[in-house]
């Protein structure tokens, strides 16, 4: 799995620091963007256990036991494009990924793809799942609409850091008309290499499962 670094990831890192990478590190447009601005450079070093440098820099999303995990993707009409293009990225970090449509920017409807991404989710047949609208906003409620699905719609690096590591979000939602696609390989990088916090946020996170639940009895 070639490992990526992302501007996230020089946020810990000082100016004029300096980030050891290898030469299979891919580095984001973004990230490069960030290391000239703050006079960061890259020492480029041979062996993979240096790939981490002092400065708080990580590699690829996840880590090496998550190579094997799958990301469930989907996208309506307007997302079509973005889904193309982070599924590549998707292969490049080394996760397989289940596309469940659509497959061409001929007109649907978005309900049905999120609704597909949210079950695959929420059955166990993808580890997370990523939606893919104009906008992001009605991917984000369809796919909420199904048990054991929490989506959060993610505009910047912070909302995919917060929504991962203090809502456990196991649903990524994008608007493929309102952020670039270079912003949009940012947050599913961050998204996927946050872990679930735990702790006070578990408590939170296990009174949303409650409203599920005393909704589903009441049906």
């Amino acid at each position: 799995m070639k490992p990526v670094l992302t501007a996230a990831d020089l946020e810990r890192v000082p100016e004029g620091g300096e980030v050891v990478v290898t030469q299979e590190t891919l580095i984001t447009p973004l990230a490069r963007d960030e290391a000239q601005r703050r006079g960061i450079t890259f020492r480029m070093v041979t062996s993979p256990e240096h790939e981490v440098s002092s400065g708080g820099a990580t590699g690829a999303p996840g880590g090496p036991e998550e190579t094997a995990r799958v990301v469930a993707i989907g996208a309506d009409h307007g997302g079509f494009e973005l889904k193309e293009q982070l599924k590549a990225y998707l292969r490049d970090w080394g996760y397989e990924f289940l596309d469940l449509g659509t497959d061409s920017t001929a007109a649907v409807d978005y309900p049905d793809f999120a609704e597909a991404v949210a079950n695959a989710v929420a059955r166990g047949d993808a580890w997370l799942g990523v939606v893919i609208d104009s906008a992001g906003i009605g991917s984000s409620i369809a796919a909420n609409k199904v048990a054991g699905a929490r989506a959060a719609l993610c505009y910047d690096r912070a909302t995919a850091r917060n929504s991962r590591e203090h809502n456990d979000a196991n649903v990524l939602s994008l608007g493929a008309k309102l952020i670039s696609p270079e912003a949009a390989r940012e947050i599913l990088a961050v998204w996927l290499s946050t872990p679930f916090a735990g702790g006070r946020h578990q408590r939170r996170v296990e009174k949303i499962r409650s409203i599920e639940e005393r909704w589903a009895r009441k049906r």
